[in-house]
């Protein structure tokens, strides 16, 4: 089971690899949306923006997002490490129930490409 800090460490390593993106990624990552990740099995929620193609955590709540974001995601802990350790698919998480996102679908356009 991961924990918190592995968790929050590893959106800041998400967050360093949008930031040196280019191309249609570079784009999709140079949003300005509200984010929240909520990681289901420690039942606790970074929220913040992406925002000049970082992901900016705020702050980390206890249980589900108080408000909703423009960009949400939901899953457990491991499968996020996983993610952005590259050795889960994003498409198949989310195909698989895996992974949660909600976002407007102008938003899940321009996100495919990160994703």
């Amino acid at each position: 089971m991961a924990t918190i800090e592995e968790c929050r460490a590893a959106l800041g390593r998400l967050s360093d690899s949008m930031q040196s993106a280019e191309g249609d990624v570079g784009a999709a990552a140079a949003m300005d949306r509200s984010v929240s990740c909520h990681v289901t099995d420690l039942d606790v929620t970074f929220a913040g923006r992406l925002t000049g193609g970082r992901i900016e955590v705020h702050e980390t709540l206890e249980g589900p997002p108080r408000e909703r974001a423009q960009v949400g995601l939901a899953m457990r802990g491991e499968d996020l490490l996983a993610l952005v350790d590259g050795e889960l698919h994003f498409a198949r998480a989310w195909g698989s129930g895996r992974v949660k996102l909600e976002a407007g679908l102008r938003d899940l356009l321009h996100l495919r490409k990160l994703l």
